[in-house]
């Protein structure tokens, strides 16, 4: 764990230590997330949360994917199929 103590300036700007943006890969243009939660903030490279997010779904949509396909493939609604001719 890194604990540094930043000052937040008159526009409620704070600068992010160096040693913590190099642990992060945080560098020039990058954009981060910041989230409150509780009286906390945690902040999150933006594509590395992007990346968790995809990690965390990706059961999500392989289940959607089987769900539909089970719709889609069922044999009873096949004669829906002879009405939109």
């Amino acid at each position: 764990m890194n604990i540094k103590i930043v000052k937040v300036s008159d526009k409620g700007q704070i600068a992010i230590p160096q040693e913590i943006r190099k642990n992060l890969g945080i560098g020039k243009g990058d954009e981060i997330i910041l989230i409150q939660d509780s009286g906390k903030v945690l902040i999150e490279k933006a594509s590395n949360l992007a990346k968790k997010l995809e990690d965390d779904f990706k059961d999500v949509k392989k289940l959607t994917e089987l769900s539909l396909k089970e719709v889609w493939d069922n044999k009873e609604d096949d004669i829906w199929e002879e009405y939109l001719k």
